[in-house]
């Protein structure tokens, strides 16, 4: 088994992930707190233990780049301490801490005092230290309990990993920061763009409700005002439209009497009829990659976000437009680099409940689709409140352009309810309610799952999107995970082979259906992950197991036969 796969990017244990890490609400104040750090694990939770271990953040103790490389029972307590230094320069009337993602349980020290608390593994937690945080030495601790409770966000992470689960993830995985503010700083913003208007909304959180607003076209500004009040709109000349080709950013600055942030937004619109997908009111074929964000030696976090880009980069270099992001929340640098580069997203809520391949994966791929599976109310209700917190974290980003509920029925419950939410909340994106085979009577799209057969599609009242089929394997020796085991839906042995199965592939199954109103299509899937190697790249991204030339003509066919029509 090769533990030690490691990614090209090397890892300096004292500049770790240095980049801000969230890129559309940027301010001056930021100490990071990633790096090496002390952790212990015991049995009993106690915090006041001697400390003798070091372990890399943000990376889980899983991980080779964690240096630890061990997996966490379910009696034991994850302990982490750092100490670090703030000097009176830094802090102002609020400081708060961020811990971007830890799974999956976890209580924050400063300073011996309890300052809060963490039970949702993908999304970020912040907390108001001002009373407890001083000028000198501070030492932080961060306590961590991961049973993997099913009752909780969990996504692909297994004790029996193998095949399609892969292994545990447990502690802090997400950068670890500091910022200090004045007591009427910006919280945070909801940015609307209309293209239909030619006028973006801007909702500002704050307990101020006067701010200088600036928005810049490159180097340009072309809008400067003083505004009254929280919630605005600006009219926006001459839009310049993002999408994949031309991924234009208009950059925002806000001010008020005591903070300025630094953000951007896009102009930009997805919407959907009964047949097609429209990307700015115009017929768009969405043409992605499923994207589960595992690295071969961080597991949930790259060694560089420079890895988000080049898996970017790759994909539209293969003809590709579009990630499907499974069953993972990012860092915001991931969103940041698709706004940028240009790449769509279609987000996966993360499941909670138990899985059943019975009941989930066999009988339903021979037409048996009927979820049996029952949810607890806690279960239900930690879904609900990562549901919430995943739309309000990811709403302003311009590449995002669909949200997926469900996927294969996994915890799916209520999904009418469900639907609706997520409208509620957000009604410029689409909504794929149940991506797989138990449907919904509420979805935007017609959302199947086609594995070891062809795609043959009926007639529906929807776009008909493939959100998954494909998942043919080749192993590359050297580039492998586990060299004893494999997984995929149809194995070659041959790289030539492989890809001449992967263009007859989409020959058959996506050019061919387009006449029958195929919409869109989701292969399976960017890289390998673990024993699972039906990426199109390696584990290790060293590899791509296909012409990049030869398929990017594959994918040109398949646009403008799909224009033409």
């Amino acid at each position: 088994m090769k533990y030690d796969l490691l990614s090209k990017y090397s890892l300096d244990i004292n500049n770790v992930l240095k980049e801000y890490p969230r890129p559309q609400l940027r301010r001056d104040s930021y100490l990071s707190l990633n790096g090496l750090w002390k952790y212990t694990i015991n049995n009993d939770g106690n915090i006041n233990e001697d400390f003798s271990n070091d372990i890399v953040v943000p990376y889980c103790i899983e991980s080779y780049l964690s240096g630890v490389r061990k997996e966490l029972n379910n009696d034991e307590y994850l302990i982490y301490k750092k100490e670090f230094v703030v000097d009176s320069e830094f802090l102002k009337e609020i400081t708060l801490l961020h811990i971007d993602k830890v799974d999956q349980i976890c209580e924050v020290y400063l300073n011996n005092e309890l300052v809060g608390r963490g039970d949702n593994g993908y999304l970020p937690i912040v907390l108001e230290v001002s009373k407890f945080i001083k000028i000198g030495s501070n030492i932080l601790i961060v306590k961590v309990k991961d049973e993997l409770n099913t009752d909780y966000p969990y996504g692909k992470q297994s004790r029996k990993r193998g095949g399609m689960w892969y292994t545990p993830v447990s502690g802090i995985w997400g950068s670890v920061w500091l910022e200090s503010v004045s007591k009427n700083y910006i919280k945070n913003l909801k940015i609307t763009p209309n293209i239909d208007e030619s006028t973006v909304r801007i909702k500002v959180y704050s307990d101020s409700a006067n701010f200088e607003v600036i928005i810049k076209e490159e180097d340009k500004i072309i809008y400067e005002s003083k505004v009254d009040g929280n919630d605005f709109v600006v009219k926006i000349r001459d839009v310049k439209l993002w999408n994949p080709d031309n991924p234009f950013l208009y950059d925002l600055i806000i001010r008020n009497e005591c903070d300025c942030i630094e953000s951007y937004f896009a102009m930009r619109k997805f919407s959907c009829d009964n047949k097609y997908f429209y990307l700015n009111n115009e017929k768009y074929f969405v043409n992605g990659v499923l994207d589960q964000g595992y690295f071969s030696d961080g597991i949930y976090t790259p060694s560089s976000y420079e890895m988000y880009k080049d898996d970017i980069l790759k994909m539209k270099e293969l003809g590709f437009n579009t990630l499907r992001k499974h069953i993972k929340v990012e860092p915001l640098m991931f969103y940041y680099y698709c706004d940028m580069y240009g790449m769509l997203v279609i987000q996966d809520m993360i499941n909670v409940g138990e899985y059943s391949f019975l009941k989930h994966t066999a009988l339903p791929t021979i037409g048996v689709k009927k979820n049996l599976m029952k949810v607890s109310e806690i279960a239900k209700n930690n879904f609900i409140s990562n549901l919430k917190g995943t739309i309000e974290l990811l709403y302003n980003t311009p590449s995002l352009i669909s949200y997926t509920i469900f996927n294969e029925g996994w915890g799916q419950f209520d999904d009418c309810k469900m639907y609706e939410l997520v409208k509620s909340m957000d009604s410029t994106r689409v909504v794929d309610t149940a991506s797989g085979w138990f449907k919904p009577k509420y979805s935007d799209v017609e959302s199947l799952h086609v594995y070891f057969r062809k795609v043959k599609l009926k007639k529906y009242n929807k776009p008909i999107f493939v959100s998954e089929f494909g998942g043919y394997s080749y192993k590359v020796n050297g580039h492998v995970f586990n060299e004893n085991k494999e997984y995929g839906y149809k194995k070659y042995r041959d790289r030539k082979l492989f890809e001449d199965g992967f263009v007859e592939l989409y020959e058959r199954d996506i050019l061919n259906n387009l006449e029958n109103n195929l919409a869109g299509a989701i292969y399976t899937q960017v890289s390998d992950v673990e024993d699972e190697i039906n990426g199109l790249l390696t584990y290790d991204r060293k590899v791509c197991k296909v012409n990049s030339k030869r398929v990017k003509e594959l994918m040109d066919r398949i646009y403008n036969k799909f224009n033409e029509m």
